[in-house]
């Protein structure tokens, strides 16, 4: 059996490049054949922050666009980019973005045909410019710097609280002082009050007992103008039947004027035994004034007297050592004798 002889094959031509190829007219005579390009870690700058492809050396593309658009349609159609040079497609090693797929590639397909092989499918994802953000109200705002200005807006707020606690704190203490201070304030202008209180009543007594003294002094008067106090109420000694002296002595020279204290009248007038001679005189509140160891009686019983006026003279009759007058005071003709000496005190006199 005759066998046909194979056809000659026909000789290796490279191909040529498509007048229209990504929607560009023929590229300017100096670009191309392009030649194989394999990037190392020193001619690949390295990925800093947001995924980025280094642009690839030769005339694959001048246009930032083209190429962004040729990255994009390699990515999604699976990792490989091709180009109509003649030669084997080129491996584009991405780093490792798991889970990250390109969207809008409906935006690019106007750069290729709808009957073209190569045109990719588009898809719906994140851009690559969007990793990391987050979309608000229309804007584009880092998730990182959201987060620190939440945190920010947080730790100011938190400390704005603490601020007005401790300005509220501060607040409450001050008032607490103001409080206390006008407590003790007003304390002590009230003690001052009821002191200045009781010093003006203590000088409108003292200021009132001494006009009553006056008053009294003008009514009542010493027995005796010039004299030597020379006993005392209450002093003991064996010379007195008591045992003790019972009234006042006021030492003068003998034949000194003897004066009523007060006026009254005179209950008795005469002889006395150990008080010599003596006279007493009865007030009107019913005290009775006993003069003794007088050396002349110039009243007699019955006779009223006034204050002043001269009812003997002073002697030294009766149990005495010199002369001298001898006064007794009787409250309400009682036979015990009280201390003369603040009795007159009490009438506006100091003995």
């Amino acid at each position: 059996m005759a066998s046909n002889r194979p056809a000659p094959e026909a000789p290796f031509v490279p191909a040529q490049r498509e007048p229209e190829s990504f929607g560009y007219g023929p590229g300017p005579d100096d670009e191309g054949p392009w030649e194989e390009w394999n990037p190392t870690e020193e001619s690949v700058a390295p990925v800093r922050g947001r995924h980025r492809v280094a642009k690839q050396r030769g005339g694959f593309a001048r246009s930032s666009t083209v190429l962004g658009v040729g990255v994009i349609a390699a990515v999604g159609a699976g990792g490989i980019a091709s180009a109509n040079t003649g030669k084997p497609p080129v491996s584009l090693s991405m780093p490792d973005m798991p889970n990250v797929s390109v969207p809008h590639l409906s935006s690019v397909e106007h750069f290729f045909g709808d009957d073209s092989a190569d045109a990719p499918k588009a898809r719906t994802a994140t851009a690559l410019t969007d990793l990391g953000q987050t979309t608000e109200g229309g804007k584009s705002t880092d998730a990182g710097e959201a987060l620190r200005n939440r945190i920010m807006a947080q730790a100011e707020q938190q400390q704005g609280q603490a601020d007005s606690r401790a300005t509220a704190a501060m607040v409450a203490a001050a008032q607490r002082q103001s409080d206390d201070a006008a407590a003790r304030a007003e304390k002590e202008a009230a003690a001052k009050a009821a002191a200045a209180k009781e010093k003006a009543q203590a000088d409108a007594e003292k200021a009132a007992e001494a006009a009553r003294l006056a008053e009294l002094a003008r009514q009542y008067t010493l027995p005796v103008v010039s004299y030597t106090i020379t006993g005392t109420f209450g002093q003991p000694g064996a010379m007195w039947s008591s045992g003790y002296h019972t009234g006042l002595d006021f030492a003068a020279p003998t034949g000194t004027l003897i004066k009523a204290v007060h006026g009254g009248t005179i209950t008795q007038a005469g002889w006395a035994g150990a008080y010599g001679y003596r006279t007493v005189l009865t007030l009107d509140d019913g005290t009775e004034l006993w003069f003794c160891h007088q050396s002349s009686i110039n009243v007699s019983v019955g006779q009223k007297v006034t204050t002043g006026e001269v009812i003997g003279r002073v002697g030294a009759t009766g149990n005495v050592t010199g002369p001298h007058l001898h006064l007794e005071v009787h409250p309400n003709g009682q036979a015990t004798a009280v201390d003369p000496a603040p009795w007159l005190r009490d009438k506006g006199l100091n003995p």
